[in-house]
């Protein structure tokens, strides 16, 4: 550690000693003077020729310059032996302190041998400053009442330049107001005052800006500015005021509560608590306003606070004072006047002053019905009144202004109870507001019946089907009329009106309950005996005088499949077999027999189709389902049987069917020869033992009716006259027995619906004529017509039309 410390001191030692040496040569100072900011590379001095050096030994001696205390702002130039400035010079930022003079102080040392040459460069000032306010705005609060004359100290400026380039003086802007004092001190300073040169008012002007300017004395001067704003003090000198001494203001009634009716908005030209105001009402203003309306101490803010009706008061008055918060407080005064708007908020009012509660269906025409009143609370166009009736449907009814808001409730037209038997009169009363306000108020009135309506049926002809064979007591149907009044006068009654039919009433026949007018048939009908009634009903109310109705019933029996077909060709004993001979070399399509059966009943249930029941020899005859002929199909063989035996059923059309049946021996023979189709009326027959007295008459007639009628037809065969139509006598509508006709044309009978027929039939086999003798039934009336037609190869004369006609 000793060994490494002895050559730093022996190092030391030897820059002592060596310093001290060259301390000797540098006594002498040279001095130079430049101005402040030169640029960089300006010439200050040849250092070469000012200190007595060889330029060439500059580079050398290694020539440097040595600034003490500062940055180095100078440069040697070695090659020229020039000291030039390297960086621009800030004298203010050298020489910190404001001194009239600034020096930077360097040495230039020179080696082999060691020379050092002191140089002191003075900088010089340049007017490269302005002045500087240190504070750039300046606040000043003055008493509007401070009196003139009064002085205020300023901030000074401050310029970092030096003698005559310093602060010279200072410059106010114009203001007739302030003025300023300029003062110097000891040090040369310049100090200013702001001095009051009249009277302020804050009101007028509140606030004064200023502009203060610092000039100094450079070559061209430079100056600086200041902003001094003055704020004037208030003092309270001004009482408040409104803008106006008396407001009106309109309010509509029923506002709500805390709807505001208007904002005081007095002004005070002074300010803080001097233009602070507080509003309140004056004794002048009553208790009742002060009740509906709230003021606000504070904003002055008008406010409902309950509830105004126009029709109590129409306007208020209110006397309002506003004053200051300052420490002598000042008022001002206003009167607000209210005017209430009427608004449409009664309703209009009706009422009944006279009223009938019920009148008679018969009321006449401008009978009084009600007195009706109508008012309204409102005024203006609010309290005009109209009365109307709702007319959503025709009323007979109108009003009639009697008087200022009296009202006439009429009838306008006649009252059926019928069509209507209670109005409900809503009698609508508006006003004419906007809106407009509606009330109503509603008239029953009942009306009363009288016997003014008949009975109605609910049609005027009754057609009534009945089924014959029908139980006695049977209901018939119901006929049930209708009266639209009330009570004992809707109450009906209903009969039969009498009516006699060959001799017997219509009462016997049918019965009707006069409380609900149930029809009912008091016998059964038989409708081979009769076929309708024709009668009238009346229906009869109860009122005072009594009105009735009536109307036509027609009674229509039925038919019903009761009775079986009766087989009257060919004709035979109860069970007997029917016999027919015909010759065996009869050709094909010979008409062997007829099979002709007869119904009483009528329509569907009378047609008789026929058919084959029981046959021998299906390839050898035919019957015809319709006219029940029975024909060969093919001729005889001899492997034929001689005799054959045919079963042939009779059937309706009824549901169900009823039938007959007969049955059929034939036999044939070899010879050619003409066989009399007679058969024998026996006097007695076991059938008779069933017939009753009736029959037996009936058949006697009948058949003297037929040999009659034979006769005449020989006659007229023999004269052949012209045929002749035998006209029907009229049939009576009502009558017990219906006479029909029909007509047997080509041997084929055709019923109708008459009761019963009867069938003729005549055959002309070598000038012989045959006549079978049906069976006729009890009582029954006929119309035969039939046209007879030649069978047969041997037959040899014609045959014309004949007629029967039979009436019981």
């Amino acid at each position: 550690m000793a060994l490494r410390c002895a050559p730093v001191w022996t190092r030391l030692v030897a820059a002592v000693f060596t310093f001290s040496a060259l301390w000797g040569f540098a006594l002498s100072i040279t001095r130079y003077s430049v101005p402040e900011e030169m640029e960089a590379g300006s010439f200050v001095a040849n250092l070469a020729t000012d200190l007595g050096l060889d330029v060439r030994s500059l580079e050398t001696r290694n020539a440097k310059l040595d600034v003490i205390h500062s940055k180095n702002y100078l440069d040697i130039n070695k090659d020229t032996g020039e000291l030039l400035i390297r960086e621009k010079i800030d004298r203010e930022s050298i020489c910190m302190t404001k001194t009239t003079s600034c020096f930077l102080k360097m040495d230039v040392i020179l080696a082999k041998p060691v020379r050092i040459f002191n140089i002191e460069l003075e900088i010089m000032d340049i007017n490269d400053n302005a002045p500087v306010f240190r504070r750039k705005t300046m606040h000043l609060d003055i008493s509007e009442a401070t009196p003139p004359g009064e002085r205020f100290s300023l901030t000074n400026a401050v310029d970092a330049d030096v003698g005559a380039n310093s602060i010279k003086t200072y410059y106010l802007s114009e203001s007739k107001y302030f003025n300023i004092d300029i003062q110097t001190g000891s040090d040369g300073s310049k100090y200013v005052d702001l001095v009051l040169s009249g009277h302020l008012d804050r009101e007028e002007h509140a606030v004064h800006n200023l502009i203060l300017t610092a000039v100094d004395g450079g070559v061209p001067p430079r100056s600086g500015t200041a902003s001094i704003i003055i704020n004037v003090l208030d003092i309270n000198d001004n009482a408040p005021s409104f803008s106006q001494p008396v407001f009106a203001v309109n309010v509509s009634e029923n506002s709500a509560i805390g709807t505001v009716v208007m904002t005081l908005n007095a002004t005070d030209l002074d300010e803080g608590s001097n233009a602070q105001l507080v509003y309140s009402y004056t004794l002048y203003t009553s208790e009742k306003t002060q009740e509906l309306f709230s003021l606000d101490p504070n904003s002055g803010e008008i406010k409902v606070k309950g509830v105004i009706d126009y029709e109590e008061s129409q306007s208020f008055e209110m006397y309002i004072q506003a004053q200051d918060r300052g420490t002598n407080p000042l008022l001002g005064h206003c009167k607000v006047m209210v005017f209430i708007t009427d608004l449409n908020d009664n309703y209009p009012e009706v009422t009944i002053k006279s009223l009938k509660r019920a009148v008679a269906e018969d009321t006449s025409v401008g009978t009084l019905i009600a007195v009706v009143s109508i008012s309204d609370r409102d005024s203006g166009g609010n309290g005009e009144v109209d009365l109307t009736l709702n007319q959503q449907e025709p009323l007979p009814f109108l009003l009639n202004k009697s008087s200022e808001g009296y009202f006439e409730l009429l009838v306008s037209k006649p009252l059926d109870r019928e069509i209507k038997s209670k109005y409900d009169i809503t009698l609508i009363v508006s006003d004419r507001g906007s809106p407009p306000l509606f009330e109503n108020e509603t008239i029953a009135l009942e009306i009363l019946d009288i016997n003014d309506n008949a009975p109605r049926f609910s049609q005027s002809f009754y057609t009534i089907h009945v089924m014959e064979n029908n139980p006695p007591g049977a209901l018939l149907t119901s006929l049930s009329a209708f009266d639209p009044d009330l009570n004992e006068n809707q109450y009906l009654v209903y009969f039969i009106m009498e009516k006699e039919i060959v001799n017997t009433s219509m009462s016997m026949l049918f019965s009707i309950n006069p409380e609900n007018g149930a029809l009912y048939a008091l016998k059964t009908f038989d409708y081979e005996r009769e076929r309708d009634f024709l009668f009238h009903i009346e229906a009869r109310d109860s009122g005072v005088p009594p009105l009735s109705s009536n109307v036509t019933v027609h009674i229509i029996i039925l038919d019903q499949n009761d009775n079986t077909p009766l087989i009257v060709s060919p004709w035979r004993a109860h069970g007997s077999v029917v016999e027919e001979v015909i010759p065996r070399s009869t050709e094909k399509g010979h008409l062997v027999a007829k099979v002709v059966a007869i119904d009483a009943d009528s329509e569907q249930n009378s047609r008789v189709t026929y058919q084959l029941l029981q046959i021998n020899d299906l390839t050898l005859f035919s019957l015809d389902q319709y006219n029940g002929e029975i024909r060969t199909t093919r001729m005889f063989s001899h492997r034929d049987p001689r005799q054959q035996r045919l079963v042939v059923i009779a059937k309706d059309n009824g549901e169900p069917a009823l039938s007959a049946t007969v049955t059929i021996k034939i036999s044939t023979v070899e010879h050619a020869m003409t066989f009399l189709e007679t058969t024998e009326l026996p006097l007695e027959y076991e059938v008779f033992t069933n017939l009753n007295l009736y029959l037996v008459i009936g058949l006697g007639a009948v058949s003297c009716l037929l040999l009659i009628t034979i006769l005449v037809i020989v006659v007229l065969k023999c004269q052949k006259p012209k045929p002749k139509a035998i006209k029907m006598p009229p049939a009576n509508r009502n009558s017990m027995i219906s006479q029909r006709s029909s007509t047997i044309a080509d041997s084929t009978l055709i019923s109708s619906d008459a009761y019963w027929y009867s069938l003729f039939l005549a055959e002309t086999r070598k000038g012989k004529v045959v006549v079978r003798q049906p069976i006729i039934p009890k009582g029954a009336g006929y119309f035969v017509s039939s046209i007879p037609r030649s069978i047969g190869p041997s037959e040899t004369t014609d045959s014309r039309a004949s007629t029967l006609e039979f009436s019981k």
